[in-house]
């Protein structure tokens, strides 16, 4: 059973910064295709970025481009989304997503998510 958890959400000013974490376990990571995903009440859930567990080039959301940055560590199975420059229409829950087979950036193509986190940016 993949499970993956994440953390690090939270209130912040318009400007600032947060890091996201998402741990998986359950499973060898090493073929998942990983996604962050967010909804807010206004949206549906929108694409953020995702990336190939071995590291290939990620793909980010035009808005978030140069302000979001995806890594990966391998030896804790974690993926962290930092978040810089927040602006108020980032606010949203945020979810972490895993999946076989190529990059998606549909979240219907997303077999296993997270509970999510909220962020909230104010302005």
């Amino acid at each position: 059973q993949v499970q993956l958890v994440e953390s690090g959400g939270g209130l912040v000013q318009a400007g600032c910064s947060l890091t996201l974490s998402c741990r998986a376990s359950g499973r060898t990571f090493s073929t998942f295709k990983m996604g962050w995903f967010r909804q807010s009440p206004w949206n549906e859930r929108e694409f953020v970025v995702s990336i190939s567990w071995a590291g290939s080039y990620p793909t980010y959301r035009d808005s978030v481009k140069g302000r979001f940055t995806i890594s990966l560590d391998n030896s804790k199975n974690t993926v962290t989304l930092q978040m810089n420059s927040l602006k108020a229409e980032d606010t949203a829950v945020y979810y972490c997503a895993a999946r076989y087979g190529a990059l998606s950036t549909q979240a219907s193509e997303y077999s296993y998510w997270g509970r999510g986190t909220q962020v909230t940016v104010s302005s």
